[in-house]
């Protein structure tokens, strides 16, 4: 997914938050002549509300794993954790294969090396098929 199609979005819960901060600024030291800062920061609030409702049309195909959801969002824990294990298991699950990969090709040199043993004649014709279609 590009990132560019969340920018809208981004920079909308950017002002949001920002104008939301400063309501709670405003509203703990409430003077009595701040009530027209007060309805105006209330108003962008409010504006910023429609605007996060405008940008929903592009997260229609956005897919999130629900283990994100259920154990990082919920939880309060930081999203970013959940990439960051997501790329550790990967980088594990690619190590084991790497190491079957690994453990095959050498079996695969011991069962030729026995069977030239048991059946030269055979495995030098393997070998020669194997070398004129590495050829080819």
């Amino acid at each position: 997914m590009s990132s560019e199609k969340f920018e809208p979005l981004v920079e909308s819960l950017e002002r949001f938050v920002e104008n939301t901060r400063q309501l709670g600024i405003i509203v703990s030291d409430f003077p009595q002549q701040g009530q027209l800062t007060l309805n105006q920061k209330l108003h962008g609030l409010v504006m910023g509300l429609q605007e996060l409702d405008k940008c929903k049309n592009c997260l229609q195909d956005a897919q999130v794993p629900l283990e994100l959801i259920y154990q990082y969002v919920d939880q309060g824990r930081n999203p970013q954790l959940y990439t960051k294990n997501c790329m550790k298991r990967a980088v594990d699950k690619n190590e084991h294969i790497k190491g079957k990969i690994e453990a095959f090709k050498k079996f695969k040199g011991a069962l030729i090396h026995e069977l030239g043993l048991v059946f030269p004649e055979e495995i030098q014709k393997y070998k020669n098929i194997k070398l004129r279609d590495s050829n080819t």
